[in-house]
């Protein structure tokens, strides 16, 4: 008797392209539109299902940059990008850069803000309905987001936050299909806070809206395994990755693709 695996969407691996001189991981790196490209096309020969370009770096601590500046970063890369043929998101909190990534090309907007640092950010989203739109929990900028992670029950709040800001969207005329939830890892939460929420994505997931989960190289990682420097969390990310992967998590964020696909992999094999 033969045995069929049942349909099943694995989950995707988005890979971080950040054109900033500061993110904490790869700050610099690609900051230049060449070595922009060249990672991009890095990402998507290691077998990235989407490539996120972020222009203004969401580290804790990090100063804003200006609208010109971060439109001058992204938009000529998501261009180059989208000739290529990738699913490109693009990694912004402002209505006016993710109109201009739109245009170029972007099918995704990933909003660490989840529409609450510019009010016009919903409207652009209901006026793209084929734009997938993700929403991720937040309490506020990088200055400030650390002196917010207070909770009484940290999953309970940002399953209802989340909630929130889901019925904000729709209120908007953002159509239901377009929501993907982050919970925001590491943004306005501490250690303890953010290994209680990855326990517990379950309890997010009863929102009923796919999830997208970023915690490549972060901080708390590097607090359990004793690796001050981002790259030498790889491995722990991986972990992550595999049992996401387990859980059948939507998507996952990370700063290197090729494991994370072969990780997800081995998942597939092993339980779909």
């Amino acid at each position: 008797m033969s045995y069929d695996k049942p349909t099943h969407e694995r989950t995707l691996v988005m890979g971080i392209l950040n054109v900033t001189p500061d993110s904490f991981a790869d700050g610099g790196q690609h900051f230049a539109f060449e070595d922009a490209m060249k990672h991009g096309r890095q990402l998507i020969d290691d077998g990235a299902d989407i490539v996120d370009v972020g222009g203004e770096s969401t580290r804790p601590g990090a100063e804003r940059v200006s609208i010109e500046d971060e439109l001058d970063r992204v938009i000529p890369v998501i261009t180059e990008l989208r000739e290529l043929g990738v699913v490109v998101s693009v990694d912004t909190m402002r209505s006016e850069v993710a109109k201009a990534a739109i245009g170029a090309g972007a099918t995704i907007v990933n909003d660490v803000s989840g529409g609450l640092a510019d009010p016009l950010m919903a409207k652009v989203i209901a006026g793209s309905p084929q734009i997938q739109y993700i929403a991720m929990h937040w309490r506020g900028h990088s200055k400030e987001m650390q002196n917010l992670a207070h909770y009484d029950d940290v999953v309970r709040d940002v399953k209802n936050e989340l909630d929130e800001r889901v019925t904000e969207l729709l209120q908007a005329g953002v159509a239901p299909e377009q929501i993907i939830l982050d919970p925001g890892i590491g943004f306005s939460k501490d250690a303890e806070q953010n290994w209680i929420l990855l326990r517990n994505l379950e309890r997010l997931q009863l929102l009923g809206y796919p999830l997208l989960v970023g915690v490549s190289r972060k901080r708390f990682l590097g607090e359990l395994i004793g690796a001050d420097t981002p790259s030498d969390r790889e491995a722990a990310t991986l972990a992550i990755t595999s049992d996401l992967a387990r859980r059948e998590i939507w998507g996952v964020r990370t700063h290197s693709v090729k494991p994370h696909r072969d990780a997800i992999e081995v998942i597939e094999e092993l339980y779909y």
